[in-house]
């Protein structure tokens, strides 16, 4: 009896939480689901590398509408290919766990709306970069939502297991638009961050599938994490994250990074490198876990966090260590 008013219970406070969200506003469920279309938290994470990369890029402070340009830009960017992303997923989203709370899944919104807000959004942030900014700039915008929606959900993502390697970079493209924003042009230390951050992608997001690898094949998706053993995936996390850290020291030797963002460099980078080995060893002895997994996941973010704080502080602090 005590199990079974227990089971109502549950059951009653679902219908009304259902019930609550059924009575909200409809205009404010559609502006909810839009917003959750751009994927916010990856938008969030595209600006974190965005600001920094222009501080660093002027060595001072930049133009504060250029800057907001570039920020307000680039975020439309960036919500326009997770929009399209969520489009052409729509199908497999429906099978996976982490995603079936979709908008285009749950049917708050409609394919065709999806579409047309994910094309209008993507003219809007070239323009915004065009005009706030300079043509260098909105075309690289362009050719980061080109990337992320051709390149990455139509042709990869579905065939082969080194989809996030390269479809991730059009995660990379934030630096150099923020460069060419400050400096209307591209010069090494932006090449430098663009391989940075497409260094960092791989073992940012298969400890990530691997936690999700059901997901994954369930909707058949080859993510690495879900094809590979987990001693294989640890591998080539522990190799990624050193050559992530090795390219972020670059800057160094090119007369551009002080003493600011070497500490943080090498501080944050010995941290990460340090964790991969952790996941690498369980893998290996079998003791690997979700919990562990996730933890690197969330590690690599506090990485690149730390590491794009200390080129944004960089230029207010000492000078470069080498000319």
């Amino acid at each position: 009896m005590t199990q079974q008013t227990s089971v109502a219970s549950t059951g009653d406070a679902a219908a009304a939480a259902s019930g609550a969200d059924a009575a909200q506003p409809q205009w404010r469920r559609k502006v909810a689901a839009y917003w959750s279309l751009t994927k916010p938290r990856v938008i969030e994470l595209l600006l974190v590398t965005t600001l920094p990369t222009m501080f660093f890029a002027q060595q001072g402070v930049p133009n504060f509408w250029l800057a907001l340009a570039t920020l307000v830009g680039g975020a439309m960017a960036a919500g326009s290919a997770g929009a399209f992303n969520c489009y052409i997923d729509r199908d497999m989203d429906k099978l996976m766990n982490r995603t079936k709370k979709r908008p285009l899944v749950t049917g708050e919104l409609s394919p065709r709306e999806a579409l047309i807000f994910a094309s209008l959004l993507g003219l809007a942030a070239i323009g915004v970069l065009w005009f706030g900014t300079n043509p260098l700039a909105a075309g690289l915008g362009a050719a980061a939502i080109f990337f992320y929606v051709v390149v990455y959900t139509m042709i990869l993502k579905r065939r082969t297991e080194q989809n996030i390697i390269w479809g991730g970079i059009a995660g990379c493209f934030p630096v150099v638009i923020a460069w060419a924003a400050v400096r209307e042009t591209l010069e090494w230390p932006a090449v430098v961050l663009f391989v940075v951050i497409f260094l960092w992608t791989p073992p940012h997001y298969w400890p990530l599938s691997m936690k999700y690898r059901t997901d994954y094949q369930t909707a058949h998706v080859p993510m690495l994490g879900a094809v590979a053993t987990a001693q294989t995936v640890s591998v080539q996390v522990v190799l990624y994250a050193w050559a992530t850290v090795m390219c972020s020291l670059l800057l160094i030797p090119m007369g551009w990074a002080g003493i600011t963002y070497t500490a943080f460099a090498l501080a944050s980078g010995a941290w990460f490198i340090y964790e991969a080995h952790v996941l690498h060893r369980q893998a290996l002895t079998g003791t690997l876990t979700d919990k562990k997994a996730m933890k690197v996941f969330h590690l690599s973010i506090l990485y690149l966090t730390l590491l794009f704080i200390g080129l944004w502080v960089d230029p207010f602090i000492g000078s470069p260590l080498m000319g």
